[in-house]
């Protein structure tokens, strides 16, 4: 059965754009089709981050508007079998768009695939409330900062109020020694503050910073550490599934 994962974060800079980038990417090389929608208005990165820029014609501003067609808004990544994104409006005022309207695109993607993945704007305002419509889930992107892990509570606190039962967490930027020096909170504090399941970490590396700087998915280079980590995460997420707990 087919899911929509949201992406959401407290705060900017945690690299929730770049995180949801290499989710679709990995579900994508494990034979999955996979659809990362932007819905961050006014502040789209997405394309970007897959280097996919000159690509977008319309984007999901025009499909939940009737501009155009999904299928015209569509734009395959050709370096993968079955990853497809949908770019977002330049403008970040949308007041005409309701969740109603993102509901319906989602209902409508997943006809056609496995996992709709929604890139939501940072923060607890309107446009993460309009992006989180579709959700059966939410991903909830930090870094290990005691700031940025209570915006990240504030906004799990929201998405559960909007009915999305199932929230994950993952730590973005994560240093190990600063984490051994104590100079960050540690993983069980991490987890003793959120009440979303820690699903994943990902380790400060600048690599990751070159690969979105580069318009490619850090996870296209096979057999290094990060890819197979992000290989993990989806491994966890489709457990979950299989097992039944996300429903």
């Amino acid at each position: 059965m087919s899911k929509v994962y949201l992406v959401a974060s407290g705060k900017g800079g945690t690299g929730k754009t770049m995180f949801a980038a290499n989710l679709g990417s990995s579900y994508a090389q494990k034979g999955y089709k996979v659809v990362i929608v932007d819905m961050d208005m006014g502040l789209r990165n997405l394309d970007l981050y897959l280097g996919l820029e000159n690509k977008v014609v319309y984007d999901v501003y025009d499909v939940m508007t009737g501009v155009c067609k999904i299928k015209q808004a569509l734009i395959k990544d050709s370096r993968f079998e079955n990853l497809y994104i949908i770019g977002s409006s330049p403008e970040r005022e949308k007041g005409d768009l309701t969740p109603l309207h993102v509901k319906i695109l989602c209902e409508k993607l997943k006809t056609d695939f496995d996992y709709v993945i929604v890139d939501a704007p940072s923060g607890i305002d309107d446009g993460m409330v309009l992006a989180s419509a579709g959700a059966d889930a939410a991903i909830i992107v930090a870094t290990p900062e005691y700031a940025a892990l209570r915006d990240a509570d504030m906004v799990d606190r929201e998405v559960l109020k909007m009915g999305i039962r199932r929230r994950y967490l993952i730590i973005n930027k994560l240093s190990a020694s600063l984490m051994n020096a104590g100079c960050i909170p540690s993983l069980q504090e991490i987890t003793n503050m959120m009440r979303a399941r820690l699903m994943g970490i990902i380790q400060f590396d600048t690599n990751i910073n070159l690969s979105t700087n580069l318009g490619e998915p850090i996870v296209l280079k096979r057999d290094t550490y990060i890819q197979k980590n992000f290989s993990n995460i989806v491994d966890r997420f489709i457990r979950e599934e299989i097992t039944g707990s996300l429903r």
